[in-house]
């Protein structure tokens, strides 16, 4: 546990001086103040910002975290040369990546909202999108720790991480029109509560739609979503699944890298 606290620390203290950090939580900022600028209607900022963190987040997160766990290869090879456990070593440099990262876009969406005195008009929103943003960060900094040990290439490694992040921000939403489509004539609410749950993005509109309840606006997954499970139970199945999609490519990686010759 100590290795872990002294890793971590160290991985923070790393990643917090990279311009990546910086520059991520001035742009939360930014647009959080520009639109409370010119918009002084909270509950469209709300809608404003739920837009931008589940495309914006995942992006960032899975290239930033596939770039890092590139550089940091030969401190990981130095590290390794020491009689130290790779357990704590890899969960250090996870945390050490996740945590500034969660902490940047928390300190640049929050801010906006306290200059602004918007935090008690909505403050259930505005503890939910920051609950999605974190989570959608360690989601896709998992799936980016992932595709790094697995793949030792940096270029093909960052080209896979784009392209997961395009299929399921982008060709996902297409996938389900189709499925729509060309089964339209079938009973599809549970095939859509299944579909939903395999897009960690998707997840984040539903969980966003059991506050808001505005359907319309969430695609047709999230009004299925809704209508099946009702807002409490939904909210639930929504986190259980977000947590999901964390632990499940954390100990594949884990094990990877355990096995792993570098």
């Amino acid at each position: 546990m100590k290795l872990v606290k002294k890793i971590l620390l160290y991985e923070i203290h790393n990643t917090i001086r990279s311009k990546w950090v910086i520059l991520y939580t001035f742009f939360f900022f930014l647009v959080g103040y520009g639109l409370f600028t010119f918009s002084g209607d909270v509950n469209k900022a709300y809608i404003s910002l739920m837009n931008i963190i589940i495309i914006v987040i995942p992006l960032v997160s899975i290239i930033f975290g596939s770039i890092y766990f590139y550089n940091s290869r030969e401190f990981i090879e130095m590290m390794l040369s020491q009689p130290i456990d790779r357990k704590s070593l890899y969960i250090g440099i996870f945390l050490g990546t996740a945590i500034p990262l969660s902490a940047g876009f928390g300190i640049g969406f929050s801010l906006p909202f306290i200059l602004f005195g918007k935090v008690s008009e909505q403050i259930e929103g505005f503890f939910l999108l920051l609950l999605i943003g974190i989570l959608l960060t360690f989601v896709f900094i998992a799936l980016s720790f992932l595709i790094s040990v697995k793949q030792d290439d940096k270029s093909k490694g960052l080209g896979l991480a784009i392209l997961i992040w395009l299929i399921l921000a982008v060709v996902y939403d297409g996938i389900v029109l189709l499925v729509i489509y060309y089964f339209q004539d079938y009973p599809l609410e549970n095939a859509m509560i299944v579909l939903s749950a395999f897009n960690p993005i998707d997840l984040g509109r539903i969980l966003f739609l059991m506050k808001f309840d505005i359907a319309a606006l969430m695609g047709y997954t999230g009004a299925v979503f809704q209508r099946f499970f009702g807002s409490p139970l939904g909210v639930i199945v929504s986190i259980i699944c977000l947590l999901a999609w964390i632990v499940i490519p954390f100990f594949l990686s884990h094990r990877f890298f355990k096995k792993k010759d570098f």
